[in-house]
Formats: structure tokens, C-alpha cells, sequence
């Protein structure tokens, strides 16, 4: 069990005029008996700034899906009339109401969030209908508050209607002057209609709409089985339901996890048609893009990707920047932007030939751009009990029927007031009827008619307060026939809310009656569509052919195709020679390890061909701050590698372990201080191979390569040899067939010394022995296996 205390748990009720900044610290803190350490002030403070965001600013309650700003803005408007039918009036008018009566904080806030609630590319269905600018889905902004007009949507219907029926709790405004409800009475979950974005103190909030028949359908089977999971609820609810339409293409999978745990992403795509033109010729043409996404965005994609700059501290464009271009291009001929009054998405896109092929066309704008992308789902909310949550969507569907249920039992309970009211009240009429001649005489003789008119027939004060006030014309025979069948509707209306409140199941079934008809009324077809598809990629193949890599010394690399290059005739720029060459395929990968011990991948196709000099390695890759290239490295992926550091230790992989997928590479060997990567061993894995270790004091160690470790994801390794001190490791190489060791004279003559396998019997040992002295009369510097 957690025993952590819940901060909620601690706080007391929300005040009236909740969401206000809190207030300044009272002097008396200071300096007094009542004084508190500066850090358990600290904690209140931050605590009741944290609870004033998250419940009072940045979270939508689950029961109206409403912040209190846009529920303020919407009150507002109510009681200005501000009805569908009525005549817009100036947004700068609405926000003064909002401010001075019930959200004291500045109109640019108020004003941003009713414009938000009025686009119809921000939310399902808009609450505010606009009138002006109203900003655009390209980012543009709203024009002022004095020049824009507003009045309610039709739809803000399902929010407002039952405010003055009974059904929620007011509360005083700031300053005590006006009242505000707490929360909208709202006839469909809201919370879920439009969604919500938003981020509080230590928690955010990403709700994306929906479609209002399918989710007033889960609604329904929510009420009707309070059990229900989420796999019953997506039998209605297919997924979101974007203002921008786009395709959903997750796996259904994917979707089902991401509302049962009120957490995911899910991956989106814009919609297209082809569109043919004369001559053969087609083009593009997209319709509807993803959430979040607009053509603007698209076509400064477009421009980055065709005209490349280069990136931070670099003179000229990388090679995968160049490639990225060389491959628009090649597709692309033309992008415009025709969206306008008709049309509000828009965006066509002309390929360089007639032949090309439309699939791949579109795959490539879909990889490069954000015409695929991904859209966040977090439903965390305010929930019944006021504390804010993440929810799975039964959750929220539950919490919004029991809320519901409740507000329909108090319209009900408040509507048998009025009627037992208004019952008392006539049946006071009724008698003066009945006893019309008496009741005059009674007031004409009376001084106290009122007291006179109780005693005689038993009315209650109201009834007598209300028989004194009845003008003379209602006194006609005629209102007495009203007002008898008027009681009779009543009291047949009395006993029909009496017997819905008596019974729970009525009471569900007129809930549900009421929001099937709100879903006949409001409904409207599902924009996005949902439906599953492979995530847009380029795959570019590679002819699989022999080449030799080429680097020299000073870290120029190229490519020549074929084997057994003359390495002899290879031309270098001044001062510079051939390092080491490497005989693989176009289909390899070239490895740069760092002295550092960070691995860098360059795929053998994109590396230039080998008619000039080649291109610096440093410019293929990102190479990390400070650091240098240290080794390089080309073959198969399953070529086995043995990696070794002065200070005596190293481990073996396989090539293919160093690759990576990102220009920055990874971080691979584990470097001491003071220590250097010897140069990388690469060797087909055999049965009877050794490895021979070769210190800087002369001494050379060989025991079998099984007793080293394979280390897959790379490390520091395991020690190879033991060292005294001041000594380090030289070389390391693996050896079968034969073992050279690389010596100078003492006049810097090179020599080599071969020892064969028969004859290494005074040098085999244990893996991190330190060897005995190399054979030779020069000491050895290096080693040579096969």
C-alpha cells in the first residue's frame, strides 16, 4: 500500500472566486509569534499556486469539458442574450463582461480563449460563431477584440439551456457581487466533443475531439451498463475525430492501448486525390491535413528540404542534406498553395514527370514532411471527486453518465418545486371561486383581510398574499375554467416527476432518450477517417557490388569499385598518404571510432567515388565537440572485432554491433583517462585462433581467444594483459596460422620476426598474465596475426 499522502487530501474547500492568484503573504508572518520557517512557507505557497493552475486554469472538469475561462465566456454570453438567432455584437464588449464580472485577468487572455472556442479548425464544434477575422489554421492571428463580432453556436445550446433550471451549483463571483456557476450543465460530454489542451503544474493535458454520434452511442451503453470496459466503448468509438479530418492509420491496437491507459500517440496522415490533367500529366492535390499541421508548414518543409542551408558551425551542406535534395528534386517539379474561401486545404503538388510513380510520390512527401505525423493522447482531466487524473475513456464516460443522471434528478427535483408552487397557488384561486361573494365581503368588511381570509378557509400566507392581488378580471367564470384545467395538468405532471424520481431506471431511460435526441439533432459525419496503414519510408536500394574503401592519413575517404586495387598509384593531396584500405561491399557500413571510444556510422554507398581525393570523414559525420577520429573501420556487419585500450583491456563484437542509425553515432568503448584505443582488429572467427598481446616493456603474452568476452553493446571489456607499472599495451592482434613481430633496429630499420604456432609454447599462458620477454635482438613495437 502507498503511503504517501495525497496533496489534495490536505487542501481545504475551494474558496468563492477560486482561480485568482493567490494571495500575498500576511504581514504578520513576519517577524512574529505566528512566524513560519522560510521553507514551510515556501511549500504552502507554491502548493496553493500549483492547485490555483491545475484547478482553476489549465484542466477541463470531466463533467462540462470546460476551463473556467471558456466557462465564464460562455455564461457571459448567455446573459447577455446572446443567442444563435440574436445579432452579433463586438468581441471587446463580451470580454469587458467576462472581466469585470467574473474573470478578473487581462482581456488578451479572455480574448484568446474565445477566439480559440470560435475556430473551426481548433475545436469539433465551435461554441463561439465569429464574425471577422478569427485568425487562420496557417498560424495567423485574430484580429483586435473591437473589430470582430460573436455570438453563441447553436450547439452551445447543450451547455446553456439548463443553467436556470436548477441543475448546478452557483457560486459568488471575486468580489461577492455577481454569481457564477460552477460548472455548465452540459447535455454530452463535452470533455470529449472538443477536447482540451493544456499544461498545469507538474501535469498536462492533450484530449482530442471526437465524433458527437459516436460518442453520444458510447455514452448510452455506458448508462445502460455501468460495467462497461473500454473494448465495449470502442465498439462506438472508433477513435478521434480531428476538426481537420487526415487519415488515422495506428493499428487498432495501438489506439485500444492509448484509451485504456489514457496515455499514447497515434500516427496521422493528410489526405489526397490525383487529379488528372491533359496530356497525361497528373498531380497531387491535398485535402485535409492532420491536427496541428498547416500548409504553411508543409511548404516551408518543402523549401528546407530542396534548398538545404548548412547546419551550425559547418561551411557547406552534409552529404545526407545533399542526398535529401537530389532526391526532391528529382520527384518534385512544383508545389502551390490554393487554399482560399472555397477550398481551405488546398495544397498541390506537381511530380517532374507524367511516368512517375503515383505511390511513390506520395510516400516520399509523406516521409519529409509533416503530411504524416503524430498526435499525442493524454486524458487527464478533473474528475467527479475534484481531484485532477489521468482516465482511461470508461472512466470518463462513467464519471460524465453519473453527472449527467444527477442533473437531470435536479432539473426534475427543481421543476416539482415550481409545480407544487404553482399547485398551491391555484388551488388558493380555486376557493376564492368557489367562495367568491364571501371573499369580497370579507375584503370590504375587514381591516386585516389578509388574517380575516386564513382563518376563514385555511389558506397559507402566500395563498392569501396572492388572493389579495388577483385583479378583478380574473374574477370572470372563464378563469375559473383555466385555472381548473391548468391544476389538472399539474397534477398529472406532479405525479409523473414524482414517479420519475422514485425510479432510477426511468430516470436513465430519459437520459438516454434526451441524448439520442441531442445526437439526431447536433450529429454530423466522422471527418477522419481510421483506418490502418504502413508508416511512410524511403528505402533506397543499394546494388550490392565489390569496392575498396580508401582513407588516408590526414582522414580523407573515398571509394573505388572492385578488389585488388593497385594501392601504389593512388594519388593524395600534398603531404598526405594512404592510411589503410578496405576491401567490402557497397552494401557495408564504414565505422569511425573516436578517441573517445564513440562510434560513427557512414553507409559504403554514400561515401564519394574514388576519382578525386575523396571528402574528409569529419564532414560525414557529427563528430562530437573536442573529439578526433581515431580509427576507421569497413566490412560485413558479422566481421568479428577486437577492440583494445593501452591500459591492458578489451573485449570483441561484431562490426555490425558499432553501427548506427544517427549521424551523432554512439558512445561505444569506455575510455580511461590517459589511456588510447589501439588500432581495431578485424578477422574471420576460426576454430584454434589466439590472441597475442605485445607490452611496451617488450614482453608478449598469446593464450586462446575463448577466454576473452564478446561484449555486444559495447564497455571497457576485461582485462588482456597484465601491465607493470608504467607500462601500457602496444598491440594486440589474433593469430592461427603464423605471428609477426614488428621491431626497429637501433638505427630505425624496420624488421619483422615471424614466430610459428610450433614454437610459442614460451609465451602461452592465462588471459592478464604479463608474458615473458618477445623473442628478437630488437624490441618489438607491434604484431601481425593470421
Amino acid at each position: 500500500m502507498n503511503d504517501t499522502p495525497d496533496l489534495f487530501d490536505s487542501l481545504p474547500p475551494e474558496p468563492a472566486g477560486a482561480g485568482e492568484p493567490p494571495a500575498p503573504p500576511p504581514a504578520q508572518l513576519v517577524a512574529s509569534d505566528d512566524a513560519l520557517p522560510l521553507d514551510q512557507y515556501a511549500e504552502r505557497a507554491y502548493l496553493a499556486y500549483a492547485m490555483s493552475v491545475v484547478k482553476a486554469r489549465a484542466l477541463p472538469q470531466v463533467e462540462d469539458g470546460m476551463k473556467p475561462v471558456q466557462r465564464r465566456i460562455l455564461f457571459a454570453m448567455n446573459e447577455m442574450r446572446l443567442a444563435p438567432g440574436s445579432k452579433h455584437v463586438k468581441s471587446a464588449r463580451v470580454v469587458g463582461d467576462v472581466i469585470g464580472k467574473y474573470h478578473p485577468h487581462g482581456d488578451s487572455s479572455v480574448y484568446d480563449a474565445m477566439v480559440r472556442v470560435a475556430q473551426d479548425f481548433s475545436l469539433r464544434y465551435p461554441l463561439v460563431d465569429g464574425q471577422g477575422n478569427f485568425g487562420s489554421r496557417d498560424g495567423d492571428s485574430a484580429a483586435a477584440m473591437r473589430y470582430t463580432e460573436c455570438r453563441l453556436t447553436p450547439i452551445a445550446e447543450l451547455l446553456l439551456s439548463e443553467i436556470d433550471r436548477g441543475t448546478v451549483d452557483f457560486r459568488p463571483n471575486y468580489d461577492g457581487a455577481f454569481e457564477e456557476p460552477q460548472l455548465l450543465p452540459a447535455r454530452l460530454p463535452f470533455v470529449l466533443l472538443n477536447g482540451a489542451s493544456g499544461i498545469a503544474v507538474g501535469m498536462a493535458t492533450e484530449i482530442p475531439s471526437h465524433n458527437l454520434r459516436e460518442v453520444a452511442a458510447a455514452a448510452i451503453h455506458a448508462i445502460e451498463n455501468p460495467t462497461a470496459g473500454v473494448a465495449e466503448l470502442l465498439g462506438h468509438i472508433k477513435g478521434p475525430d480531428y476538426p481537420g479530418g487526415g487519415q488515422l492509420i495506428s493499428p487498432a491496437a495501438d489506439i485500444r492501448q492509448a484509451y485504456e491507459t489514457g496515455r499514447g500517440s497515434l500516427k496521422l496522415r493528410a489526405r489526397w486525390v490525383i487529379e488528372d490533367l491533359a496530356r497525361g500529366q497528373w498531380q497531387l492535390v491535398v485535402n485535409e491535413l492532420p491536427p496541428g499541421v498547416s500548409a504553411q508548414k508543409v511548404l516551408f518543409e518543402i523549401e528546407t528540404l530542396t534548398n538545404p542551408q548548412p547546419k551550425t558551425g559547418k561551411k557547406s551542406i552534409d552529404a545526407d542534406q545533399a542526398q535529401l535534395k537530389a532526391l526532391m528534386l528529382a520527384a518534385l517539379d512544383r508545389v502551390r498553395d490554393e487554399s482560399g474561401k472555397d477550398a481551405p486545404v488546398r495544397l498541390v503538388f506537381e511530380p517532374k514527370s507524367r511516368n512517375q510513380d503515383i505511390a511513390e510520390f506520395a510516400n516520399l512527401l509523406l516521409s519529409h514532411t509533416s503530411l504524416e505525423t503524430s498526435a499525442s493522447i493524454n486524458l487527464v482531466m478533473i474528475g467527479l471527486d475534484g481531484r485532477p487524473g489521468q482516465k482511461n475513456l470508461a472512466d470518463i464516460l462513467h464519471e460524465w453518465g453519473r453527472f449527467r443522471i444527477g442533473t437531470v434528478r435536479r432539473r426534475t427535483d427543481h421543476r416539482l418545486g415550481q409545480v407544487n408552487d404553482r399547485i398551491h397557488i391555484l388551488e388558493g384561486r380555486h376557493i376564492v371561486f368557489l367562495n367568491i361573494d364571501e371573499v369580497i365581503r370579507i375584503i370590504r368588511e375587514s381591516d386585516e383581510p389578509k388574517s380575516a381570509l386564513i382563518a376563514r378557509f385555511e389558506l397559507s400566507d402566500r395563498q392569501a398574499e396572492d388572493i389579495l392581488e388577483i385583479r378583478l378580471r380574473q374574477l370572470a367564470r372563464l378563469e375559473g375554467i383555466k385555472i381548473e384545467r391548468e391544476l389538472s395538468e399539474l397534477r398529472t405532471e406532479k405525479s409523473e416527476l414524482e414517479a420519475l424520481l422514485g425510479d432510477e431506471g426511468k430516470l436513465k431511460r430519459l437520459v438516454i432518450k434526451e441524448i439520442r435526441a441531442d445526437a439526431t439533432k447536433y450529429g454530423d459525419a466522422r471527418r477522419t477517417l481510421v483506418e490502418e496503414a504502413a508508416r511512410a519510408g524511403i528505402t533506397q536500394t543499394v546494388l550490392d557490388e565489390a569496392v575498396t574503401v580508401i582513407v588516408s592519413e590526414k582522414g580523407w575517404v573515398r571509394c573505388r569499385s572492385g578488389h585488388g586495387v593497385d594501392l601504389a598509384n593512388l594519388a593524395f593531396k600534398d603531404g598526405d598518404r594512404l592510411a589503410a584500405a578496405f576491401e567490402c561491399r557497397s552494401v557495408d557500413a564504414l565505422v569511425a571510432l573516436t578517441d573517445g571510444g564513440r562510434a560513427l556510422t557512414v553507409a559504403v554507398s554514400t561515401l564519394p567515388d574514388g576519382r578525386g581525393n575523396g571528402s574528409p570523414l569529419a564532414s560525414l559525420v557529427e563528430l562530437p565537440s573536442g573529439a578526433k577520429i581515431a580509427h576507421v573501420l569497413a566490412g560485413k556487419a558479422d566481421r568479428r572485432v577486437l577492440l583494445a585500450t593501452s591500459d591492458g583491456y578489451g573485449f570483441l563484437c561484431n562490426l555490425g554491433d558499432m553501427t548506427a542509425t544517427k549521424r551523432a553515432g554512439k558512445q561505444f568503448m569506455s575510455v580511461d583517462a590517459g589511456a588510447r584505443i589501439l588500432a581495431p582488429v578485424l578477422f574471420e572467427a576460426a576454430e584454434g585462433q589466439h590472441l597475442a598481446a605485445l607490452s611496451s616493456g617488450g614482453k608478449l603474452l598469446i593464450f586462446t581467444l575463448d577466454q576473452m568476452k564478446a561484449l555486444s553493446g559495447g564497455g571497457r571489456g576485461t582485462v588482456i594483459m597484465g601491465l607493470d607499472e608504467g607500462e601500457t599495451l602496444a598491440a594486440a592482434c589474433v593469430a592461427q596460422s603464423s605471428l609477426t613481430l614488428l621491431c626497429n633496429t637501433r638505427g630505425g630499420k624496420p624488421v619483422e620476426t615471424s614466430v610459428a604456432p610450433r614454437d610459442w609454447e614460451p609465451w602461452l599462458g592465462k588471459r592478464a598474465r604479463k608474458g615473458k620477454p618477445a623473442p628478437g635482438r630488437s624490441q618489438a613495437n607491434g604484431l601481425r596475426g593470421s
